[in-house]
């Protein structure tokens, strides 16, 4: 088992130090390439998430990654204190988007990307996004994650 937890500021190019972090961690396990690459698409979109909605114009809010490594896989936490989302079940329809700039997938690849995922958000206290990832064997997940 393994475990990092990072903090850093809602910049955007941090989104591309969240991809580095999952895949270091991911890569101790035995996920597949492909797999890593999925992991890491959802973290951005979690991350790019709390940088572009949550703290909306901002800079300076925190956002945490939180990774866990076991052997059947990899939780990962990403939480924001920003605005927070006001219906979470509509933000998770895909093509939504307050943003006409946004396509409105990114919880979208999140669940399609992860064997787990679950979003809890309070308007004006912030957003915590939960995924998990098997480790499969060929395909299908491992005895252990089932």
């Amino acid at each position: 088992m393994n475990r990092v937890q990072l903090r850093f500021l809602s910049v955007a190019d941090n989104v591309g130090l969240a991809r580095v972090a999952v895949a270091a961690l991911a890569g101790q396990a035995n996920f597949s390439l492909h797999d890593i690459e999925e992991i890491k698409v959802a973290v951005s979109e979690a991350v790019s998430n709390s940088v572009i909605h949550g703290y909306p114009g901002r800079d300076d809010g925190w956002v945490e990654l939180d990774l866990e490594l076991d052997p059947t896989g990899i939780s990962i936490v990403v939480e924001d204190w920003g605005v927070g989302i006001a219906d979470v079940a509509q933000a998770r329809e895909p093509a939504y988007s307050q943003d006409p700039e946004r396509m409105g997938l990114g919880f979208v690849f999140m669940e399609s990307f992860m064997h787990g995922f679950d979003v809890e958000s309070t308007l004006g206290k912030g957003t915590r996004v939960h995924m998990r990832r098997f480790v499969t064997l060929s395909g299908e997940l491992s005895r252990d994650a089932q």
